[in-house]
């Protein structure tokens, strides 16, 4: 039976254990949107491939496909954590918060034509990007991109929360799941990429 490119990506997350160190089992996540990670390197995230420090160095661009009414224009919270810190073996800091984006938005439709699909990202960050930066010795860690569709078009993250602290020592520790359900978001899209600690 072949799989669909939303069941490929599922299956694909519960063979490399993102589902459950990630993703709770429970409810069972059910991808609405691809998503498409680029580095100003040209390099992407392709569902577990390995980059380098130096590819992931800057920020990234993101498409994504959603599968939704687009009458309704929906708003998104675009994450980025890892969840081997400081490794796989022992991740006594899971999850570790890389990037947070609030207030995403598709392109315009106008967009289409000039061939600028990213998506925008209409609020400075959350959380601002930290490159992957595994400690030597770590082996590999996944970093995972998750994409929430927010619950209203309103949505901010207070100006006290956890997730507005970016000293490294705030950003340990996080837990994606908890916050999601914190603040009423939807998990619609999902990718992730290797870098090795060396």
């Amino acid at each position: 039976m072949l799989l669909d490119p939303f069941n490929a990506v599922r299956e694909d997350l519960k063979d490399t254990g993102i589902i459950p160190d990630v993703i709770p089992v429970d409810p069972p996540f059910h991808p609405k949107a691809l998503l498409v990670v680029t580095f100003p390197t040209s390099q992407e995230a392709l569902l577990g491939n390995t980059l380098t420090k130096t590819d992931t160095a800057d920020e990234p661009t993101v498409l994504f496909t959603p599968v939704l009414d687009v009458t309704d224009e929906p708003t998104y919270t675009l994450v980025m954590t890892d969840p081997d810190a400081p490794s796989r073996e022992n991740p006594k800091f899971r999850q570790w918060r890389h990037w947070m984006v609030t207030g995403v938005k598709t392109p315009p439709t106008s967009a289409v034509e000039t061939d600028n699909l990213a998506a925008q990202l209409t609020k400075p960050a959350v959380t601002s990007y930290y490159p992957p930066a595994p400690p030597p010795g770590t082996g590999k860690h996944r970093y995972v991109i998750l994409l929430y569709q927010e619950p209203n078009a309103d949505f901010s993250i207070p100006a006290d929360a956890p997730e507005r602290k970016n000293e490294p020592a705030n950003r340990k520790n996080w837990n994606a799941a908890g916050f999601a359900d914190k603040y009423g978001l939807k998990l619609v899209g999902v990718n992730y990429f290797v870098v090795v600690g060396e």
